[in-house]
């Protein structure tokens, strides 16, 4: 998979003359996806400070897809694929979304299963 490291800052502030004061520069960029990887394991004080930025991000430029990765979802990638031990996670909580497609289950045929 194709990958580029920082290759765009995008400006988010500016002063009053127009120039930019701040940028956002996402870790890495997915060209197949057209998709920006920001991958954060600071602390929440510094986490809370970045998803600002990526809201901000998103409300400048809508056709920008921009994705964060917290530390849980980055370590459980680690051990997915092979990387890491499980057992060097254990105080690791699961992600909140499990990366990869979702399982779609019809719901009536969720019930039957319930039901025997």
């Amino acid at each position: 998979m194709p990958w580029d490291y920082e290759p765009k800052s995008f400006p988010i502030s500016w002063d009053k003359d127009g120039q930019p004061t701040q940028f956002f520069t996402p870790d890495f960029y997915l060209p197949d996806d057209d998709l920006f990887i920001e991958i954060t394991t600071m602390s929440q004080k510094l986490v809370t400070k970045k998803n600002r930025k990526v809201r901000h991000l998103k409300e400048l430029y809508p056709d920008v897809n921009c994705k964060v990765f917290y530390q849980r979802d980055y370590l459980h990638l680690v051990v997915k694929y092979g990387l890491e031990e499980p057992e060097s996670l254990e105080n690791v909580t699961a992600p909140t979304r499990i990366p990869g497609r979702p399982d779609v289950v019809r719901l009536e045929e969720r019930g039957n299963r319930l039901t025997g």
